[in-house]
């Protein structure tokens, strides 16, 4: 099953993998961002966290997932929502590929 994403709110992808090996857990990241179940869903490897109830988040997130030892496009992913309306767009982990 793959992720669909929306245009008008960023979304964060990360390896399932990246996320386990540094300990992150979801009730501390749901404690921070205020992120309801639908805004966290783990698919195929990826843990999706959005779409983000606003852009002020992102930055934040993305700095609190360095300091916890990810890698920014390594271990995970921004995807902005700065598309048009018109296009949808889809994510999904590689099959055989640690995610």
């Amino acid at each position: 099953m793959a992720l669909e994403f929306s245009h008008d709110r960023p979304v964060i992808l990360i390896r399932q993998s990246a996320f386990e090996r540094v300990g992150l857990v979801r009730s501390a990241i749901d404690a921070s961002y205020n992120l309801t179940d639908e805004e966290f869903h783990v698919v195929e490897g990826l843990v999706a966290l959005g779409p983000l109830p606003s852009e002020d988040f992102l930055t934040r997130l993305i700095e609190d997932l360095e300091a916890s030892g990810l890698v920014y496009f390594d271990d995970f992913f921004e995807m902005s929502g700065n598309w048009p309306e018109w296009l949808l767009l889809y994510a999904r982990g590689i099959r055989g590929q640690a995610t």
